[in-house]
Order: C-alpha cells, then structure tokens, then sequence
C-alpha cells in the first residue's frame, strides 16, 4: 500500500462523523475507505457504525482520471486532492457511481 493518503471528507455533525479517505494499494487500485458513525447510519446500521472500502482497478484510472476532469497521466490521488475534498467529495462519488466503472465494494 501507498503511503499516500487523502482524505476526501471528515465532516462532523453533532454526534454524526463521515469520513472517506482515498489511496493506492500495492496493486495500484484506487481504494476507498469510508466510514459513517453515529445517529444519521440508523436506516442502515443498528449499532450507529456503516463502514465500507470500494476499490477500482488500475486499469480503469485513466478513465476516471478523464472524467474527473484530469489531464492524461495525472496522478489520480493528486488530482482528488487538488479538485475533490470537503464538499466537493460528493461531486467526486456522484461521477463516479454514474461512469459505469467496476466498482468493488465491501461494506460491514
């Protein structure tokens, strides 16, 4: 794994705590590590926890990297960092559920 972490959001809300963080693993992946705590998971979690990591394969990087608005090559965790933290991280997972790139996901 990388050593090179962003994180796209760490929002806190009265007892409520988002937060998505984004790197590459040893594969070169991009992976997306999340986490949701307290009250606001209710619809999902009994226990106020909702965690998830997604992963997208190297191969598909220069795609998302196109989509994301990126030149070709750019590195993509550069480019999430510059253009897609705070409140613009929702902007970055709305193009991406919509690109129609795999996307594998896991969710405790």
């Amino acid at each position: 794994m990388s050593g090179k972490r962003v994180i796209l959001r760490d929002d806190h809300f009265g007892d409520d705590i988002r937060r998505l963080e984004a790197y590459l693993d040893e594969a070169g992946n991009l992976r997306l590590d999340g986490h949701d705590l307290g009250p606001g998971t209710a619809i999902v979690s009994d226990d106020g926890e909702y965690e998830w990591v997604e992963t997208i394969a190297t191969s598909d990087l220069p795609r998302l990297v196109e989509l994301l608005g990126g030149t070709p090559g750019e590195d993509i965790l550069d480019l999430l960092s510059r253009r897609y933290t705070g409140a613009a991280a929702g902007e970055f997972t709305r193009i991406l559920y919509d690109s129609g790139i795999p996307i594998k996901r896991m969710v405790w």
